[in-house]
């Protein structure tokens, strides 16, 4: 069935139109002819007028379609693409005119009558002076162990090296040797201690550490400028203990010495601090 309306095929069976929804018996009026907008609707616009026609299919070469873009404004926002900066003019100067000097802005003066604050001047850096106006060659802050706190040290020192000396007899007598009085077996006996002695202290010289007895007492080596010291000052250190022992007088010197230094101190510039600088019992007051 076509309907004679909108002029849509429908199915046989149908009692209305699919498009419309009129029956097959409506039909157009002369007035206004057919014109369908957009793809499937169909609105009739008056139009003028013309002699009714006969019921028949509807002339559809005339549909037009309404544009599916309207055209829009042009919108207020300048996009980038399209802005050119515009460049600044330049300044004309005239040739013939000369040009003014700039003169200096005078200074303010200052009033007579202003108060002035009197600063004191900057104290120069002076060598660290002791007590009795020597001056110091110890740089850093860090104090001095005292000579008791130093003795207990290399007495817990000397107390392993007795024990290796030991250990040494225990191992020569289980070997089956015999202790024979004499200048010659005394010679030897001396020289062993000695050794064990030298070898306890080069070992701890290259192991680049502190003997047993400074960490036991809670000493610590640092150079004069507080900074730990090398394996080179470490061993010039061990040289200066060997030669201040053999001559009793490096020992003693560090009891006359303003600072408390021994000569194996002044030699390798390195003395044994308190781990804990707060302690009261071994920091000088």
């Amino acid at each position: 069935m076509t309907c004679t309306y909108c002029g849509c095929r429908n199915a046989d069976d149908e009692s209305r139109c699919r498009r419309c929804g009129r029956r097959p018996s409506d039909t157009l009026t002369g007035e206004f002819p057919l014109h369908t907008e957009g793809a499937l609707a169909a609105v009739a616009q008056p139009a003028l007028k013309q002699p009714a026609r006969a019921a028949s299919a509807p002339d559809l070469s005339r549909a037009v379609q309404r544009p599916l873009f309207q055209d829009r404004p042009a919108p207020n926002v300048i996009p980038f693409e399209t802005y050119a900066p515009v460049e600044p003019r330049p300044r004309r100067t005239d040739p013939a005119k000369p040009r003014k000097p700039q003169t200096a802005k005078p200074k303010t003066r200052v009033s007579e009558a202003q108060a002035s604050l009197d600063f004191l001047p900057a104290i120069p850096d002076q060598p660290r002076t002791l007590g009795t106006t020597v001056e110091a060659v110890i740089i850093c802050e860090s104090p001095v162990a005292t000579p008791i706190h130093r003795a207990i040290a290399a007495a817990f020192d000397g107390a392993m090296v007795f024990v290796g000396y030991g250990l040494f007899l225990l191992a020569y007598a289980l070997a089956g040797g015999q202790f024979v009085m004499g200048r010659s077996n005394l010679i030897v006996f001396a020289g062993a201690l000695l050794l064990v002695a030298f070898t306890y202290g080069v070992f701890w010289a290259i192991a680049g550490t502190e003997t047993a007895g400074m960490r036991w007492a809670g000493l610590k080596l640092i150079t004069f400028e507080g900074f730990p010291p090398e394996p080179q000052q470490r061993i010039l250190r061990f040289a200066g203990s060997c030669l201040s022992l053999g001559t009793v007088v490096g020992l003693l010197w560090s009891l006359a010495d303003e600072e408390s230094l021994g000569w194996q101190d002044h030699i390798s510039r390195t003395f044994p601090s308190p781990r804990l600088s707060e302690s009261q019992i071994f920091c000088r007051h």
